[in-house]
């Protein structure tokens, strides 16, 4: 039911009850206060006359202080529902009248991606759509939110996106691809109507449970992509183990070179004065490319920036480099013993955690609302009580997967303050609530909307290959585009861009050694090019990529 029915069967119930209520009370009160017995349906008259402010006939007058208190309250609530009635029905109707609706077509377009349904995830793709000018329809069933959508500037069609009729009109005869982003059985149904219309047209679907993509694929899928499942994993990668911090795989990039986050724990070597003191490239031959510190994402990195415990490095070298560079910033000395993990969240991504750590030595809780099989104490998050409950106290990590970001900030909240000294590892479901769960308390925060748009963008768009979908950079491989002919410098790629060229790829070779200067890229060249998802799309909006 739409939100706009719901209310106006809320209202007219309250009405009923409403009415129902005074009239018996009136007609109890005439006879026994008032000692004027009458009939109920004179009661409700009354009643109606003071709701409507159309007067009280011949019962005016009454004698008693009883009667005069319920007939106040009787024209109060009258000018309550009055006023509600106004928000329920006028307001709405002005609205439909001022504003205009989403259309149910749009005109004619060809080579576009038709996105079904709105969601986090399909906003952080649209946003890359729109960036690089691509065209696109957004279906969205809902009357309201298409509304909002249209106003908001969004190319959008209201409609359901399981009807063939919706999807001729947005086009589906000459779209690019689909990409369905609903419930899981919803999504299979949308696939076979896509099918209907154009039967060679590319489907992308986003599964929440796996183990339905079979059924994605049966109904004509052509991939099938399951973010929850890889962010559970990269999660679990963030849990520290017992004697080091975490040691996050790289992305190799060519023979013997990668690209790695690494975060500095407190009592590692370099977990003291500022960037220029620890002279990283110097000792470890390693180009520090960016870091996070205080929850902004620094390129370059300034020399007097205090290199402190929590700081993640990102950075590029020979693996030997960086894995000299990796026990530098790991924890030096530390008792062995079984880390307790608490698992706050027991839907996919949280399952996933689990699978991940089982077999790791770590003892671990799961603490999740709805009693089921795997769930250790049933609980809100949020509490206090439930999480004293998991053993927030002693444990040395906390892994919250929870269903929306607010319970997650809240979480973060009290279970930082129950334990300073826990390991905080947060699932964020939109990308704007990142860095409130930073500012909450969290050590590591991964949005899911930004995993599903990179893995979106990689799959629709041939030319860009991202090379790692749940790193808090992005990190792609791209044309070189506007790039050929000039060298780095010339093009002041990371000035303009905040981007940095990692590497290039010329004839099959791996080419590391990129002198800002002397290496002029040539047309066919490709480049692996790591920074924050906004710098990749500019460097792709100013290289013409």
């Amino acid at each position: 039911m739409q939100l706009r029915s719901r209310r106006t069967a809320y209202y007219l119930g309250l009405v009923a009850v409403t009415t129902v209520l005074f009239t018996v009370t009136y007609n109890v009160g005439m006879a026994v206060w008032e000692d004027r017995p009458q009939p109920l349906y004179r009661s409700l008259e009354v009643v109606v006359q003071s709701f409507t402010t159309t007067g009280y006939g011949e019962d005016a007058g009454w004698r008693t202080l009883q009667m005069n208190v319920l007939v106040i309250l009787m024209q109060l609530a009258g000018i309550g529902l009055i006023l509600t009635a106004v928000d329920v029905f006028a307001v709405p109707w002005l609205r439909d009248a001022l504003t205009p609706a989403a259309p149910e077509k749009l005109p004619d377009l060809d080579d576009h991606i038709v996105v079904c349904e709105y969601t986090p995830r399909t906003d952080a793709f649209v946003t890359e759509l729109e960036a690089r000018g691509r065209d696109y329809v957004l279906v969205e069933s809902d009357t309201e939110t298409a509304r909002d959508l249209h106003e908001a500037g969004y190319r959008v069609v209201q409609g359901d996106p399981e009807s063939v009729e919706t999807l001729e009109n947005a086009g589906v005869g000459s779209a690019r691809c689909v990409v369905v982003d609903a419930p899981d059985d919803t999504s299979a149904s949308v696939a076979l109507s896509v099918r209907d219309v154009r039967s060679d047209v590319r489907v992308i679907t986003l599964v929440e449970d796996v183990n339905l993509a079979r059924y994605h694929s049966a109904a004509g899928v052509d991939e099938v992509l399951s973010p929850r499942q890889l962010l559970g994993r990269s999660l679990a990668e963030e849990v520290p183990t017992a004697v080091a911090a975490a040691v996050e795989e790289g992305v190799v990039i060519g023979e013997g070179f990668e690209l790695v986050e690494l975060a500095v724990a407190a009592e590692s070597d370099i977990a003291s004065g500022t960037f220029a003191e620890a002279e990283l490239r110097e000792r470890f031959g390693v180009n520090v490319i960016g870091a996070w510190i205080g929850g902004d994402f620094e390129t370059p990195v300034r020399p007097d920036a205090e290199l402190v415990s929590g700081t993640r490095l990102l950075v590029a070298g020979r693996s030997e480099d960086v894995e000299a560079l990796r026990d530098a910033t790991a924890v030096t000395v530390r008792p062995f013993s079984a880390q307790r993990i608490i698992i706050a969240g027991f839907g996919d991504s949280g399952r996933t955690v689990h699978e991940t750590l089982s077999g790791s030595g770590f003892r671990m809780t799961v603490l999740d609302i709805a009693e089921m099989d795997g769930v250790d104490v049933v609980g809100d998050a949020r509490e206090p009580d439930a999480l004293e409950a998991a053993g927030i106290s002693d444990a040395d990590a906390l892994v919250l997967t929870v269903a929306d970001d607010t319970t997650a900030i809240f979480a973060t909240l009290i279970a930082r303050e129950l334990n300073p000294d826990l390991h905080i590892v947060v699932r964020a479901n939109e990308e704007a609530d990142v860095e409130k769960l930073r500012r909450a308390g969290a050590d590591y925060v991964q949005s899911l909307a930004t995993v599903s748009g990179r893995m979106l963008a990689s799959t629709v768009f041939e030319d860009q290959e991202v090379l790692t979908y749940d790193t808090q950079v992005n990190i792609v491989r791209l044309p070189a585009g506007g790039l050929a002919g000039g060298t780095l410098a010339d093009e002041e790629v990371r000035t303009v861009t905040d981007c940095t060229v990692v590497a290039a790829i010329r004839d099959g070779e791996t080419v590391t050694e990129l002198d800002p200067t002397e290496f002029v890229f040539e047309a066919d060249d490709e480049v692996v090019v790591a920074g924050t998802d906004e710098a990749i799309t500019r460097f792709e909006a100013e290289f013409g990529v």
